[in-house]
């Protein structure tokens, strides 16, 4: 638990402190450290640092002052960072809505960013698209009512069927299955949500990402499609991009024991092109 100012956030990490890149790993909506747990053991194995932490409100961090929009949300990862003394440069890894977040802290902290990785993630530009407004209207809905029903008691019995959608293991998989019922972890999580499209717009006006950016794309799902295209985006305008698409993963199960080493890859890729990056 890192004290941010008068609040406090958890904070994960794991691997050896070393010379390379820290990775930051940031949860999609209703996420929290818990689903990296998986990757996370997986770059310990290789001797890479990471952490993961658990935004405001949710989990076991303290809430925090609303609305919980884009800003305030890499505001927080800004404070949590130095007060835990988390050396730079980073390579931010975003899931889901995460993308955006991690977007927006990126152009905020160039001089900090050696390279990005998006699992499956949004970006502030598919926001132009009717398909994902619709999409981010009706997902608000379902999120308000999971706030609820949540703080109401009624996602308890779902748990065993419901709670880990990602397929964690041990202490990872019970925790993800707390927060599944918590009533408070999920009002946070839905309040979120309700900020998707002004968080879309806060990363958008901050700027592009830096093409010199190393930047991989982890995705999904079979075939193609034109949300694929928009997703894969930012890998292909930058001058080391990587994507790979994992066919016969879900939304939630690609941070997952089954296809975690896709998103390693696509780590394993931002952190050599970063490190050539530094020789040059």
């Amino acid at each position: 638990m890192i004290d941010i100012g008068g609040r406090s956030l958890r904070l994960v990490c794991e691997g050896p402190e070393g010379p390379g890149p820290t990775v930051i790993l940031e949860a999609g909506s209703f996420g929290l450290a818990a689903d990296w747990a998986e990757v996370q053991k997986r770059l310990t194995a290789q001797g890479v640092r990471s952490c993961a932490y658990d935004r405001a409100g949710m989990g076991f961090s303290d809430p925090g002052p609303l609305p919980r929009d884009g800003l305030a949300i890499a505001s927080d990862l800004e404070k949590l960072l130095s007060a835990a003394k988390v050396k730079a440069p980073y390579v931010l890894v975003g899931h889901s809505m995460a993308g955006l977040h991690v977007r927006l802290f990126a152009v905020r902290n160039r001089d900090k960013v050696a390279g990005i990785v998006l699992v499956d993630a949004a970006t502030p530009e598919a926001t132009d698209q009717a398909m994902l407004r619709t999409f981010v209207g009706h997902f608000t809905t379902v999120s308000n009512f999971a706030g609820w029903g949540a703080s109401a008691g009624l996602f308890k019995p779902l748990v065993p069927f419901m709670g880990d959608k990602i397929g964690l293991q041990g202490h990872a998989s019970r925790e993800k299955r707390w927060a599944f019922a918590h009533g408070p972890h999920n009002r946070t999580a839905a309040e979120e949500v309700g900020q998707w499209m002004q968080a879309s717009e806060q990363a958008r006006k901050a700027g592009k990402l830096d093409p010199a950016w190393p930047v991989s794309v982890v995705m999904a799902g079979p075939g193609r499609s034109s949300w694929k295209e928009i997703q894969s985006l930012p890998a292909r305008e930058s001058r080391h991009g990587y994507v790979e698409n994992v066919d016969k993963a879900h939304h939630a199960s690609l941070l997952g024991m089954q296809y975690a080493d896709a998103i390693v890859r696509g780590i394993d890729h931002v952190l050599a092109a970063a490190k050539a990056n530094v020789a040059a």
